[in-house]
């Protein structure tokens, strides 16, 4: 792992598309956390999070991972104390409404 700047006694977020063995997020955290970072959240849109990428993330140096559920969590995920998931239901009903409506899609993110 390479980091570049200085993350000395600031909090880091991590950002990802897809996790699934979460290996080397938790690696990057634990990079973080020996260059000094106060604290290490990941945020994810697709979890995987096959195999024991869920345990792992468990003995990590992050604090939390917040996660989409996109794709079906697998068991055991929304049990776990440093994973969070987030619904993106509501979001996306609303997106196929005004696709429907043909009304705008894009003002949902401003």
């Amino acid at each position: 792992m390479n980091i570049i700047g200085d993350v000395a006694g600031r909090f880091c977020v991590l950002i990802d598309d897809i996790v699934d063995s979460a290996g080397t997020l938790c690696n990057a955290a634990a990079a973080l956390k020996e260059a000094g970072a106060e604290g290490v959240v990941a945020y994810v849109t697709h979890g995987v999070l096959s195999g024991g990428a869920v345990a792992r993330v468990e003995g990590s140096e992050l604090t939390e991972m917040v996660v989409t559920d996109s794709i079906q969590p697998p068991e055991g995920a929304g049990d776990a104390k440093k994973v969070r998931l987030l619904t993106i239901a509501p979001l996306v009903a609303e997106a196929i409404k005004r696709i429907a409506d043909e009304s705008s899609v894009s003002s949902l993110f401003d």
